[in-house]
């Protein structure tokens, strides 16, 4: 994480992690479009897999509600193909940074569903998902949690869309030079769950490598004006991928 670090030190307002994270997964989803995609009921109910040509984010958004009840939020930040930085990060802040975020209009029709019986909760949330359409803008293509406030390396979680990422906490950490030096640079843990229904895991690979590769390499250019070369670090201990 060391120029997405660099960049956001640079630039005239913050930037949330996850909003790297949203936006490097709408650029290497957008290029890997059989990732972004659900699998569907199609002709008499047999599973089909249906492709999105916009890649909707889904980020996990932890809040309180009135009564001191504590809950996670789906907030959807939708076009991440072609959102800016700061696109994402103004949907970000709008979400966060609202008094009472599950009282915004985008949340409406989570308030309607949890104002009905339980049971009937549980169907109408069922037809809504059918709808390839309708699930889109309520579940997005691609979930996105982040412990990184939290003493937290790493964690799964699954967030009922094809792929989920989850964030671990930026720290500084040991790494290994291709000459042999150990040096401490800045690593999130970055991780991929992923419905094997919908892809394999070849591609799954594919969509991670180029994920961490985009939050490695983006932002050299970005904060610097011009493309740094970017030395491999390998991490004494490795488990999912540790973007620098």
């Amino acid at each position: 994480m060391t120029h997405a670090l660099a960049h956001r030190a640079a630039a005239d307002r913050h930037y949330s992690t996850v909003t790297y994270v949203l936006h490097a997964a709408g650029q290497v989803l957008a290029r890997h479009p059989e990732a972004n995609a659900v699998l569907a009921p199609g002709h008499r109910r047999r599973p089909r897999i249906v492709r999105f040509t916009e890649v909707t984010g889904k980020l996990a958004l932890d809040t309180t509600v009135p009564g001191g009840d504590r809950i996670v939020l789906s907030a959807l930040v939708p076009a991440l193909e072609s959102a800016s930085l700061a696109d994402i990060q103004d949907r970000v802040d709008r979400y966060r940074n609202a008094p009472a975020p599950a009282a915004l209009p985008e949340f409406a029709r989570v308030r309607t569903l949890t104002r009905l019986p339980a049971w009937l909760g549980r169907i109408a949330f069922a037809a809504a998902l059918r709808d390839p359409r309708r699930r889109l803008a309520i579940l997005g293509t691609v979930s996105v949690s982040s412990l990184g406030h939290r003493p937290v390396d790493g964690f799964h979680s699954t967030g009922g869309t094809a792929l989920t990422l989850t964030c671990g906490r930026t720290a500084p950490r040991p790494v290994v030079r291709d000459d042999g030096r150990i040096e401490a640079a800045p690593l999130m843990r970055l991780g991929l769950t992923f419905d094997h229904r919908v892809l394999d895991g070849a591609t799954a690979a594919d969509v991670l490598a180029d994920l961490k590769s985009a939050l490695e390499s983006e932002w050299a250019t970005q904060h610097t004006g011009h493309t740094a070369a970017v030395t491999p670090l390998r991490p004494l201990h490795k488990a999912a991928t540790d973007p620098q």
